[in-house]
């Protein structure tokens, strides 16, 4: 179900890694950011969206890894969005976002997975900034909608993922920390905080959020455990291994 946010901003939580769709009012129309993740949650996500009474006009990609690059044809034939990098990678890796997803989510539609455009310089239809960073992945974008006090981050600034380094790339501890220090700037206007996985952070629990990524990063450029109640969750050990080697072969 469809969870209102912010004035014009509503939120669907799957289940799967707590992904969150995002549904944004704007002049013409919908826009819904990055849909998911199985096939029932993209089928009444488009249920949700319907009875919202108003055309879905754009889609919008924060960045091309598999659960970020779906659609359903309930949410109308229309262009979605994304920063050029990432309409380019979306292309080049489309046939892998495809089994991946085959693999993880039962019903996807396999066939609309990447369908991706170049934003316009304008931002066309989306109803906010765009604010491209080079951490977790390529091309990457937040969304600041700042008449709202909303900040769609993508994957960053999220409760239950540790930040993920983007293991292809060297350098992405000092790129996660400038994408933080340009999202913090965002945040003087932001007062929510929408994550592609996990809650959404309200009032001072986004600056918690915020420092939480911030200490994690500091602890792995040191090369030393951090303290991290994220960590907890097992499955996160790899991936957090895999950061503190790039940041070893980086020091």
């Amino acid at each position: 179900m469809l969870k209102q946010v912010a004035d014009g901003v509503w939120v669907r939580q799957s289940e799967w890694v707590w992904s969150n769709a995002v549904v944004v009012r704007g002049e013409a129309g919908l826009i819904v950011v990055d849909p998911g993740i199985s096939g029932d949650d993209l089928g009444e996500l488009a249920d949700d969206v319907d009875r919202l009474g108003e055309p879905v006009v754009a889609g919008f990609s924060t960045h091309p890894h598999w659960d970020h690059l779906l659609w359903h044809s309930g949410f109308g034939d229309v262009p979605r969005y994304a920063t050029a990098a990432n309409a380019q990678v979306a292309a080049e890796a489309r046939e892998r976002a495809q089994a991946m997803a085959e693999q993880t989510a039962p019903g996807i539609p396999l066939e609309l997975i990447g369908l991706l455009t170049p934003l316009p310089a304008d931002g066309g239809p989306i109803p906010g900034e765009i604010l491209e960073h080079d951490a977790h992945a390529v091309g990457h974008a937040a969304i600041l909608l700042a008449d709202r006090g909303v900040l769609l981050a993508g994957d960053m600034l999220s409760d239950v993922l540790i930040p993920l380094l983007d293991a292809r790339r060297p350098g992405q501890v000092d790129a996660y920390e400038a994408a933080l220090d340009r999202l913090e700037v965002a945040l003087r206007q932001a007062d929510v905080v929408v994550p592609g996985h996990g809650a959404v952070a309200v009032g001072p629990e986004v600056a918690a959020r915020l420092a939480a990524d911030r200490a994690y990063l500091d602890a792995v450029r040191r090369g030393v455990e951090p303290v991290d109640v994220r960590l907890e969750q097992e499955w996160l050990s790899v991936p957090h291994q895999a950061n503190l080697a790039q940041a070893r072969e980086g020091s």
